[in-house]
């Protein structure tokens, strides 16, 4: 009886495992058909994967890209580009877009020569694209349109240089609102077909939803006319998927599970659940749905009011901040959508770019509204304005723009001499500012320990970009050619914290028979006359230009609030407690030509007879008030008190006296 126990537990447990097995074997691979493409007649929903990488915002440039810091957010760029190129080569209808430069800069010095010809593969090979293109999304409201063309140059050269191609479409999907400026010289002067964006006012949404304006011909420059209009379309909600229809890893939403198998095969219901999303976004009116949608599919369960678009081209935005940090998640459910979907017939889904779109729509032959202003100021909720913005963090924000106006002195410096003269360069500058122009760094939007991370990237691009103007005028104001002065004999210093009156090499007593040379720069397109002024110590020196005229100066002496702020912030930002202050500062008008320097000498005077106590002085008045204005709207002042007294406006006939506490 033992023995026959023994030999029927061992039959069973080979029954079981050859059921077991069996179970195995009914499991097969699948081809996924993927090489949809648009098709005339039917529900076209453009697929377009993409993440939204923020150049900064809750951690800093950097824990974004290696992933640190995760405590904050969980975002790590480098595996996002890792893993995207890994899943584009094992389709080859997959496709990607990107935007950020900054980061693929990054990534793409770190990839070894057999990866990077993979990637220019699958760029030539339309998979991978890059769209916007500027070294950051920046931001439409805080920055200066220079320091938006700037910015976009940087990123489009790189991608000309490394790949040949150059951007068409724009994509500012997360800036606080959109200004015209973006869709005239930044869209269509810059050869953008599209731009496409998420942000606008939740009432503007609505009402564009409801009476399917939601894309339009954005007219940017009335001046311009049509030659500055382009394609611009507004997403309906935000810049992520359908509800349900997140796939990145860890999230929780329902995969298609098409192994009929397994308990929870759900092929039906998500193909069902795609086409009520996507039926909800197109524009054909209610009674249409038939033509498009068999009449078993339940039309009641379709909202509408719900349809936002015009044409028979959607458009799904595949992804989301930081998204694919495992890209096969994404890829293998629409790999399966794509594919039982067309099967399905009732629409049809395809892996697309905005590019693609952009191309559908045109050849739809449609007529658009036309829009002629901007997208400001932006509201995502009743009282909830975001315009706080435009002025949060001003400190920085003049940083910025002091820095922007360097940049462009240092590049034509870093020309003129053929980058011959130094071994540093303007590229860390422009790569620092073009970080700073992102929508949530100039915008003053970002945590504080990450806007700290900009300012110090800018302070190390300016201190390379220092040497650069140095050496460069050096260079030009020898009489050495740029092919001989890469080691010029004299030295400029620059004096960067003059607004707190510390510059050292003024500030030092002159030798006789010496001269301080004074070299002022002008990178603008005409004449400036401005007044220069300088700490100096001594109150009796004499300034020449360089054909030995004497230039008037005039001296004013140092307070004491500048002398308390010269020495705290000097010791903050050089790291060494300044000398005493001067005493004073000394004052002279400049003439810089175009594009041109000037130099002014200053040296000790021979003698004190040729001061003048007084420049001007200020002619005693008959009348009490000094009017001011020569147009219809006056101000009279008064002579003796400087005071605001009446106003007065000839075309309204307004005469209003004015009393000042």
């Amino acid at each position: 009886m033992g023995n026959t126990r023994a030999l029927d537990a061992v039959s069973l447990s080979a029954f079981l495992l050859l059921c077991f097995c069996g179970t195995l074997v009914c499991a097969k691979y699948i081809k996924y058909d993927t090489g949809a493409r648009v098709v005339p007649g039917k529900l076209n929903v453009h697929l377009v994967p993409h993440t939204h990488d923020d150049v900064g915002w809750l951690k800093t440039v950097d824990q974004y890209y290696v992933g640190s810091n995760n405590s904050i957010q969980g975002a790590c760029v480098e595996n996002v580009l890792d893993s995207v190129v890994v899943s584009l080569q094992k389709d080859p209808n997959r496709k990607f877009v990107y935007v950020e430069m900054a980061f693929f800069h990054r990534w793409w010095v770190e990839q070894s020569p057999e990866t990077q010809e993979q990637v220019k593969k699958l760029v030539n090979a339309g998979q991978l694209e890059f769209i916007n293109g500027g070294w950051c999304m920046h931001d439409e409201a805080t920055t200066h349109y220079i320091d938006m063309i700037d910015q976009t140059t940087l990123g489009h050269r790189f991608i000309k240089d490394q790949f040949n191609k150059t951007p068409t479409v724009g994509w500012q999907i997360d800036p606080f609102g959109h200004s015209a400026v973006q869709a005239y010289l930044l869209g269509a002067e810059l050869g953008f077909d599209s731009v496409h964006f998420a942000r606008i006012d939740y009432q503007d949404r609505a009402k564009r939803k409801a009476d399917k304006s939601l894309e339009v011909i954005w007219r940017g420059s009335k001046t311009f006319g049509s030659s500055a209009q382009i394609f611009a379309n507004t997403f309906p909600v935000h810049y992520g998927p359908p509800s349900g229809f997140h796939f990145e890893v860890n999230n929780d939403f329902d995969p298609l599970q098409d192994d009929p198998l397994l308990f929870d095969y759900n092929v039906d219901q998500r193909v069902k659940d795609f086409i009520a999303a996507a039926i909800t976004q197109t524009v054909f009116e209610y009674e249409m749905i038939s033509f498009l949608v068999p009449t078993s599919f339940p039309l009641t369960q379709i909202d509408k009011n719900a349809n936002v678009t015009r044409t028979n081209h959607i458009m799904w935005t595949m992804g989301d901040d930081f998204q694919y940090q495992y890209a096969e998640t994404w890829f293998k459910q629409m790999d399966k959508l794509i594919h039982y979907v067309n099967k399905d017939g009732r629409v049809n889904a395809l892996y697309s770019t905005p590019s693609i779109y952009t191309d559908a729509k045109n050849a739809a032959n449609q007529s658009w509204p036309l829009k002629t202003d901007d997208y400001f100021p932006y509201a995502d909720a009743p009282n909830a304005y975001w315009t706080g913005y435009f002025t949060s963090r001003p400190a920085f924000k003049r940083y910025v723009r002091i820095l922007s106006g360097y940049y462009l002195a240092a590049r034509q410096l870093e020309f003129l001499v053929e980058k011959k003269s130094t071994k540093y360069h303007t590229f860390g500058l422009g790569a620092a500012l073009g970080i700073a122009q992102h929508h949530d760094a100039v915008s003053g939007t970002a945590k504080q320990h990450t806007t700290n991370d900009y300012a110090k990237r800018l302070a190390i691009g300016v201190s390379e970009a220092e040497a650069v103007v140095s050496s460069s005028l050096a260079c030009l104001t020898s009489k050495q050619s740029s092919d001989q002065c890469s080691a010029p004999a004299s030295a400029f210093a620059q004096c960067q914290l003059l607004n707190i009156s510390y510059c050292p090499p003024t500030e030092d007593n002159i030798p006789e028979a010496k001269s301080l040379v004074v070299v002022v720069y002008n990178p603008l397109g005409w004449n400036r006359t401005d007044i220069v002024r300088i700490p100096v110590n001594d109150a009796n020196l004499v300034v020449k230009d360089s054909l030995g005229n004497n230039v008037e100066t005039q001296y004013i002496e140092v307070d004491n609030v500048t002398a308390n702020l010269r020495e705290f912030y000097v010791k903050a930002y050089v790291g060494v407690s300044p000398k005493q202050a001067p005493k004073y500062w000394l004052l002279f008008q400049v003439s810089v030509p175009p594009l041109g320097w000037s130099s002014y000498f200053i040296s000790k005077a021979a003698g004190k007879g040729h001061r003048r106590k007084d420049l001007s002085h200020l002619s005693s008045q008959k009348d009490e008030t000094i009017n001011i204005g020569p147009g219809y709207l006056k101000m009279s002042f008064s002579s003796t008190s400087g005071q605001l007294k009446r106003m007065f406006n000839s075309r309204t006939g307004v005469n209003q006296k004015v009393y000042e506490a």
